[in-house]
């Protein structure tokens, strides 16, 4: 297959590159190679992409002005929608791309790409303004993540004073955990950067359950509370050695990495098992090999290959680099004393169907097997920390580990109380969005007006719409 079915390759970092630290490893289309894989798009009818797209990004508009070259009309298409458009152009999922139709025929075109292209060769540094007309009504959020900053910006846009709570000393939440080889450190900077205009005030190091609750706030006169907690709280594997030293959290191992702290940074010649097979575990596995000279890390997941739940980019490039798999193979025990030493590993096989018809694994007696190592990173999931909030707001958590509010606009048992989560950046984003929108139909019912549809952020006169042809979101949250 030649011409518009073949992608316009995306350049990356050798394999040596990579093992000098914590390099970018995709680099940009130049504007000529971004105007030929956007001329690629068939400007379908009826939009799959932006359907697939949990935040509704209009990609399809944006890719029509790349292949125009009209990199500045792109970028603000791409900033009007996604304020969190930097980040997302280098770390997304890309459902958009499942989706797209070229991938029937060839290869999906390379929608995030060109997102990131739009913002590098257009015009990004727009402003957000406030045009809707001032409400009285204060709406709190609680998390600083992807979910909470996108709920935060819908309300405050629909003219709603906003205050965002967030128990660490800087916003981002799970964001922070991203490695420098996808987000170099600036992206989520200058995204905020188009907030400055909004009125939005943040409130640092204010741990919910300690400084304030849910109720307080209500009482304090804020109108409505979103909780938006995120998931941190580490599942643990429940065996024998866990707490040694040199076992780690991967959601915490990753943090640290990128603010330097915990003491990882510099330690050579480790050798390395990480216990999971989603994304996380991928960067947990992809940031020891950094920090490995030369490089001595394998992945042991419970299931075979074809079941990772990890992205297929992830997994490619962790082979590339140099990870090692041991598909199913389950956790027994920590061997070490002072020290982790060592791992125990079993053989597992699927057994029958479970109640939701996935086979369970079954672990193969006499099969266990000992794995030198001096580092252990478990990434077997998380999930929120809901101990400290009320019983009364009857907080349920998701399959995936958020905190979300039972009724079916994510209201809690207490009125105006709202919590929400998402299982990626986008779906959180997504997550922040359905929220808002409940809140301010909440709060406008009860003061007897219409809801505020989202005014065009960047001061424009007319309220965007979704694109032409758009029938409706294939996605869940």
């Amino acid at each position: 297959m030649t011409g518009r079915y073949i992608r316009t390759p995306i350049r990356e970092e050798s394999r040596e590159a990579r093992d000098q630290g914590f390099v970018e490893v995709l680099e940009p289309f130049t504007e000529d190679e971004a105007v030929i894989e956007a001329q690629r798009c068939l400007q379908c009818a009826m939009p799959f992409c932006v359907q697939a797209c949990p935040i509704t990004q209009d990609c399809r508009g944006y890719i029509h002005h790349i292949a125009n070259r009209d990199f500045d009309a792109a970028a603000k298409l791409t900033v009007r929608d996604n304020p969190l458009a930097t980040v997302l152009c280098k770390t997304c999922y890309h459902y958009c791309e499942e989706d797209c139709v070229m991938a029937d025929r060839g290869s999906p075109i390379a929608i995030r790409h060109l997102k990131r292209a739009a913002l590098e060769y257009g015009k990004s540094d727009l402003p957000y303004v406030v045009t809707a007309p001032r409400k009285e009504e204060k709406v709190a959020v609680v998390g600083g993540g992807p979910a909470g900053i996108m709920a935060a910006w819908e309300l405050a846009i629909k003219g709603y004073p906003v205050t965002v709570f967030e128990e660490k000393t800087i916003l981002g939440g799970q964001m922070d955990t991203i490695p420098k080889y996808h987000l170099q450190g600036y992206e989520f900077e200058r995204d905020l950067e188009r907030f400055v205009n909004l009125g939005i005030h943040f409130e640092l190091g204010k741990r919910a359950g300690e400084d304030f609750t849910p109720e307080s706030l209500l009482k304090e006169g804020y109108a409505a509370v979103l909780l938006a907690l995120g998931a941190w709280d580490p599942r643990t594997l429940g065996i024998e050695g866990e707490h040694l030293p040199g076992v780690f959290y991967a959601l915490p191992f990753l943090l640290a990495m990128n603010t330097g702290e915990g003491g990882l940074l510099g330690r050579k010649g480790r050798r390395v098992v990480v216990v999971g097979g989603g994304d996380v575990a991928m960067d947990a596995a992809r940031s020891s090999l950094r920090l490995s000279t030369p490089g001595n890390v394998a992945v042991a997941y419970r299931r075979g290959e074809k079941d990772m739940p990890a992205g297929v980019e992830e997994l490619e490039d962790a082979e590339f680099e140099g990870v090692k798999f041991l598909y199913n193979r389950a956790p027994v025990k920590i061997l070490g004393t002072e020290q982790v030493e060592g791992i125990v590993l079993q053989k597992t096989m699927l057994g029958p169907p479970d109640a939701n018809g996935r086979r369970q694994v079954v672990p193969v007696p006499g099969s266990e097997e000992t794995i030198p190592c001096d580092t252990v990173i478990i990434a077997a999931g998380e999930k929120a920390e809901i101990q400290a909030m009320p019983k009364e707001l009857g907080l349920k958590v998701s399959p995936h580990g958020w905190a979300e509010g039972g009724k079916e606009d994510w209201m809690t048992d207490v009125e105006g109380i709202f919590a929400c989560g998402g299982r990626s950046v986008v779906y959180a984003m997504g997550a922040g969005t359905r929220s808002a929108n409940a809140i301010d139909a909440y709060l406008s019912h009860k003061a007897g007006r219409q809801p505020t549809a989202r005014p065009d952020p960047l001061g424009g006169p007319v309220p965007p719409t979704l694109p032409e042809g758009y029938g409706g979101p294939s996605w869940r949250l």
